[in-house]
């Protein structure tokens, strides 16, 4: 499969528009411990896992990422970026100083029953054209966050023949699959594919051999190009739910 890189025309992106959140987040207790300047500006994210259960919390840097996982059994955590996943990509003054940090966030998200899935609201109350959310709580210290949430790029409607969709493959870089069906039914067979590039971190896409681009209606170059747009949107760009996330989880840990 070869592989093309088309450029993101960034003038086809929506304005980025400023959403306040009200949200209880707690005594803050991580803010109290600074990170070393270094580690200072980390990505965050958090989830609990499918039953609902285990908390996973993601600090991820260029350098590397420190995940923590806190359930019956208590906090645990591994890295990436290293061979083995217990040692740090980082000296040991900066990972003794990130690990105590990491370890009082993950315990204070978890005990704040509410906050993931007042994020999640926000973000659909987002995604319904509200600039404002503020959660249904009792009396409780509450917290005004202001964010930035960047806009999507302007796509075009898959203007080829039958339907299509994107799934999510095995593989490295986050690659998903382009599937499409000439009769409209659900979208089975895979004609493209669409990736990052480890070493520029911009979208890469290819098409699959075999494919009946006059079937399709239309060529290999535009179903790549609008690929690119749509893996933009979906699998690089982050959703209003992170951002507003990443927003929660600095304010916590005394991110500024």
């Amino acid at each position: 499969m070869s592989d093309q890189h088309f450029e993101q025309d960034e003038t086809l992106r929506l304005p980025t528009v400023q959403f306040r959140v009200v949200l209880d987040l707690g005594p803050r207790l991580a803010a109290a411990i600074t990170l070393p300047p270094e580690l200072a500006h980390p990505d965050l994210f958090a989830d609990r896992d499918d039953e609902g259960g285990a908390l996973n919390l993601s600090i991820d840097y260029d350098s590397g990422q420190l995940h923590v996982l806190l359930d019956e059994a208590g906090p645990s955590f591994h890295f990436h970026g290293t061979i083995d996943p217990m040692e740090s990509p980082w000296p040991a003054d900066q990972t003794q100083i990130l690990l105590e940090w990491a370890l009082i966030l993950v315990q204070e998200v978890d005990a704040l029953d509410e906050l993931l899935d007042s994020i999640y609201e926000a973000a659909e109350w987002f995604e319904q054209g509200f600039t404002l959310y503020v959660p249904e709580t009792e009396p409780t210290q509450l917290e005004l966050i202001e964010v930035g949430i960047i806009g999507e790029l302007l796509t075009l409607p898959w203007l080829g023949s039958g339907r299509v969709d994107h799934e999510h493959i095995d593989g490295d870089n986050h690659p998903i699959a382009l599937l499409w069906n000439v009769n409209n039914d659900d979208p089975d067979v895979p004609i493209a594919r669409a990736w990052l590039d480890p070493l520029t971190g911009e979208p890469r896409t290819g098409a699959e051999p075999g494919v009946d681009w006059n079937a399709v209606a239309m060529s290999e170059s535009e179903v790549l190009q609008w690929l690119v747009g749509i893996y933009t949107n979906h699998h690089v760009a982050p959703t209003p739910e992170a951002q507003i996330m990443r927003a929660a989880l600095e304010r916590i840990g005394g991110i500024s």
